[in-house]
């Protein structure tokens, strides 16, 4: 089974901008990144299909973040601008054997997470 390890994390100011990634130790289909907040629902940011060429994201996040694959490197970037406090999570990368990916996708294998925090 794949094994997934996320970094990137980090503290950033209101407006600021992080590029998570995620290392794969083999090949991957597809991908996703979803976010957990103290108190809230683990909840789907984004998604990525195998070839890398269909992207889904969550509403609050469109405009603002993009994820990436690179395929050769087995590795899932999340670029993320103008953040704000509410984005503010543990960030996970998540892979599926599914060739569909979204927020309703069943993930096999999940990562341990990064710590983003958005504060002034």
């Amino acid at each position: 089974q794949v094994q997934l390890v996320e970094s990137g994390g980090g503290l950033v100011q209101p407006g600021g901008s992080l590029r998570l990634s995620c290392a794969a130790s083999g090949r991957t289909f597809g991908m996703g990144w979803f976010r957990k907040a103290p108190g809230k629902e683990r909840e789907f940011v984004a998604g990525i299909s195998g070839s890398g060429r269909a992207t889904t994201y969550a509403d609050f996040v469109k405009g603002r973040f993009t994820i990436s694959k690179d395929n050769a490197k087995n590795m899932l970037y999340l670029q993320m601008t103008s953040l704000n406090p509410e984005d503010t999570a543990v960030y996970s990368c998540a892979a599926t054997r599914s060739s569909v990916v979204g927020p309703k996708t069943v993930f096999e294998t999940w990562g341990q997470g990064t710590q983003v925090t958005v504060s002034s």
